[in-house]
Parts: structure tokens; sequence; C-alpha cells
């Protein structure tokens, strides 16, 4: 049973910085390519970023400059490092993995991110 837990998000100032991980267990983290979603309220669930297990990476054009995702294969972690962080940012951030041969994806819980002076 592949299980993927968030953590690292919470309150910051506008322009501050926030490094969200995404721990995978049960699964062979090798083989996924790693995808960082949000969910703001009201609104749909968008993809900010995501890399493959080749470490080819791409964004969502808003987040480009300020957020880096990353992955540490020796320990099943995606990393999303967000700095400069502006008052569009907040949501609940997701980690999906996704073997893209079979389409099968897993779904953490999610982890507040708060934007706020």
């Amino acid at each position: 049973q592949v299980q993927i837990v968030e953590s690292g998000g919470g309150l910051v100032q506008p322009g501050g910085s926030l490094r969200l991980s995404c721990a995978v267990s049960g699964g062979i983290f090798t083989i996924y390519t790693m995808d960082w979603y949000r969910q703001a309220p009201g609104k749909q669930r968008e993809l900010v970023a995501t890399i493959t297990n080749d470490y080819k990476s791409n964004y969502l054009d808003s987040v480009k400059g300020r957020f880096t995702i990353s992955r540490d294969n020796a320990k099943n972690t995606s990393y999303l490092q967000m700095n400069s962080l502006e008052p569009e940012d907040p949501a609940v951030y997701y980690c999906n993995a996704i073997w893209t041969v079979t389409g099968f994806s897993y779904w953490g819980q999610g982890t507040q991110v708060t934007v706020s002076a």
C-alpha cells in the first residue's frame, strides 16, 4: 500500500519561504513522476510543479523562478521549495505520485500554506 505524507506547510509573511516535503512509502519511488498540486478555496486544483523520474521538471507559469521542485530518491522524498511567496499562493498543497506507465497515482492528504502579513 503506497502512502504519501506531506509536511512543511504553515503561515508565512509575503516574500517569505517554505519548503514542503512529500514522503512516499510502500512503493518504488524511483518509478514515479512526482507532482505538486494546490487548491485554493473556491478554485480548481492546479498543477504547480512536476519532476519526472529522470529529473525533468516543469512549472506553472505563475511560480516559475520562485518555486523549485526536487527529489531525493535515497530518501523516497520530493520537495517543493517556495520562495518569494505571494498573496496568490495560499492553498492546500497536495503531493501526487504517478506511475506514468500505468496511470496509477497516489495522493497525500495535503498541507496548508497561508501567506499573510
